[in-house]
């Protein structure tokens, strides 16, 4: 299985996606990563029916980095209800183009999504369908010529990192949809999920996951700068 797996036990599984892969069918047509795990447990289990498999949270295709999955219908039960409550630390790590206005900071806006385009916009906080959105960031390193931040999602809407960083003028590296002036050669956006931080929905005990950046130079200059054993707090 490309994606690599960073945890498994037998109630979730934990896997680190790669930038291209959707989480769950689409419109697209496209093979999913739910089926390659899927594939990937009934072949190593050798199960011969189906295998259960439970979507718990999504990124977008473009994004890389850590996605759970439930194997038992108890974990997902559970898993879903520890999402609701914001129960679990999801941080990401975010190239971008510009550096913040602050070394870190808060971000609340207001997000409405429209479908046609698949692309979500700050607005007003009165405006109908519009959403609460809340974000924290902290600037980790620079380049020469971009800026790494690291994000703290608090709630988790439609295109949420993407669309508040762009709006605050630090445009995510290679997202043509939300402001970079170029894509990335394989369409990829440098947004990555890169730690998990909870509890276990069945035995309780601590669970922390750093999922390994893409192999990619700009991804490697800032895996190097940032020390391996970091784990934001």
């Amino acid at each position: 299985m490309v994606n690599e797996v960073l945890y498994e036990d037998n109630h979730i599984i934990i896997v680190n996606k790669v930038t291209g892969d959707i989480v769950q069918a689409d419109r697209t047509g496209d093979s999913t990563l739910k089926d390659t795990v899927k594939d990937y447990l009934k072949d190593k289990y050798k199960k011969p029916g189906n295998v259960f498999l439970g979507v718990v949270h999504r990124l977008d295709r473009p994004v890389s980095g850590a996605v759970i999955f439930a194997k038992t219908s108890k974990a997902l039960k559970r898993l879903n209800a520890i999402f609701k409550a914001r129960e679990i630390k999801k941080v990401y790590w975010a190239v971008v183009d510009n550096p913040p206005g602050q070394i870190e900071d808060k971000l609340i806006n207001y997000l409405w999504r429209n479908q046609d385009k698949n692309k979500s916009f700050v607005v007003h906080e009165g405006r109908t369908n519009a959403v609460y959105a809340e974000l924290d960031y902290k600037l980790l390193a620079e380049s020469d010529r971009y800026y790494l931040l690291e994000v703290v999602l608090h709630t988790g809407r439609h295109h949420q990192i993407r669309v508040q960083l762009g709006h605050l003028g630090c445009k995510i590296k290679g997202d043509l949809k939300y402001g970079a002036s170029r894509s990335n050669p394989d369409a990829s956006i440098h947004l990555h999920a890169r730690y998990l931080d909870f509890f276990h929905p069945v035995s309780k005990e601590k669970i922390r996951i750093i999922a390994p950046l893409p192999n990619e130079s700009l991804w490697n200059y800032f895996g190097k700068v940032i020390p391996k054993n970091y784990f934001p707090e």
